[in-house]
């Protein structure tokens, strides 16, 4: 019996995954960056936020507004190339059963509501990152990005630069090399 490859790759989905850039991506906005992806799907694309570039601005600086004040002190992520002047925010969690929880792109009322909630880590992000459908296939393949299942670490870990190290050591003895090579290894 043949299989439809069409088919299948239709079926293929990302949605609630991580990309982790892969060491070619050294320059620029996906410099070590590690990604969660909340769509992905053949047909409309993918979309998902940075997580791991801090910013130097609070939301405190941003939104003035004291019914926000919980969200004051918390800091603004750089989620990516696209809309970067549009604020949102993002709440993950970690559920035994079913994994990584996620609610990308939640308005600043909810997200006042969710960071009161230890078991929630809220994300301000300026802006989120994208894909054509086709296009995040096109680059997979390319190995411009690594993919991984979440784990509790996600949420566990800091969510700074360290994090993309962290998550790509412990996927495999490869990855693991990946993680501890200099930046640029011409220099050594």
């Amino acid at each position: 019996m043949a299989v439809d490859a069409s088919a299948s790759e239709q079926s293929f989905s990302l949605s609630g995954q991580i990309l982790l850039a892969s060491p070619s991506l050294a320059d620029g906005t996906f410099d070590h960056s590690v990604i969660v992806l909340a769509e992905h799907s053949a047909k409309q694309g993918a979309l998902g936020v940075i997580i791991n570039h801090r910013s130097n601005t609070l939301v405190g600086d941003l939104l003035k507004d004291p019914k926000y004040a919980p969200l004051r002190e918390l800091p603004i992520y750089k989620g990516g190339p696209l809309s970067t002047s549009e604020l949102t925010f993002s709440s993950f969690s970690w559920n035994s059963q079913s994994g990584l929880d996620y609610q990308i792109r939640i308005s600043a009322k909810v997200a006042s509501t969710l960071i009161k909630n230890d078991k929630h880590i809220v994300r301000a992000t300026i802006g989120h990152s994208a894909w054509a459908p086709g296009q995040l296939e096109d680059e997979l393949k390319r190995n411009t990005w690594i993919t991984a299942k979440p784990g509790k670490n996600l949420i566990t870990s800091p969510h700074d630069i360290s994090l993309w190290q962290d998550l790509l050591k412990n996927i495999s003895p490869y990855h693991h090399l990946l993680a501890q090579a200099p930046k640029n290894p011409f220099l050594n």
